[in-house]
């Protein structure tokens, strides 16, 4: 904790007073242009990996970046959304996967959940069962059962997909669709690397994100 109470300390002596100006104009003013759904993991930073600055991104982070289908009932993840779509205005929303996820490597393993019954209940909005396949006991499409590592890679990705489904059923996201005031993107992250795929929505497949 002291580390990052210095950290504090820093920000204020060093970064706050150069960069004045912008949190004056922040203060009163707050217009992202984007809602990026991430992975609550410590190694993945919006910020960081887009090279936005404060107040451009409107960001939601949960574990295994999933977003609950819309249902009725107080919902957090749904309120944001919510908020980014028809208070903020947003043009764009990313759900973003990453690499050696935690949640996915749990599910693609079947991982025993037993004593993280919160966990394991979240992890259900993946709609992947503990064995790594669908609730109808399907492998999720281009899983690779067979190979650990390939398995991950492939839930990873199909998480992806599943998420802007999701997404795609909340009423405000829905009505800016139809409108065409709002574009979903896909997205995977390596860590080690730093290398962003796309969704391609054409051909449903991920390739190297395009400047």
């Amino acid at each position: 904790m002291r580390d990052i109470a210095e950290g504090v300390q820093r920000f204020q002596r060093d970064v706050f007073p150069a960069r004045a100006a912008l949190f004056e104009h922040l203060a009163a003013t707050h217009r992202p242009t984007a809602l990026f759904i991430g992975c609550s993991d410590a190694r993945v930073v919006p910020e960081l990996i887009t090279q936005r600055e404060p107040g451009e991104l409107f960001v939601i982070r949960t574990a295994g970046n999933l977003v609950p289908a819309h249902a009725a009932g107080a919902d957090g993840v749904a309120a944001s959304i919510e908020y980014a779509i028809g208070v903020l205005g947003v043009s764009d929303i990313i759900v973003c996967g990453h690499s050696a996820c935690g949640a996915m490597t749990a599910l693609a393993e079947g991982r025993d959940l037993t004593a993280l019954p919160a966990i394991a209940d979240w992890l259900r909005h993946a709609d992947v069962s503990p064995a790594g396949t669908d609730l109808a006991g399907n492998a999720p499409s281009g899983t690779a059962p067979a190979d650990g590592g390939d398995a991950v890679a492939a839930l990873i990705r199909d998480n992806v997909l599943t998420q802007l489904a999701h997404l795609a059923t909340h009423p405000s996201v829905a009505r800016a669709l139809d409108r065409h005031t709002v574009t979903l993107h896909g997205w995977v992250y390596d860590i080690g690397t730093g290398a962003v795929e796309e969704l391609d929505s054409a051909s449903g497949r991920f390739t190297a994100l395009a400047g």
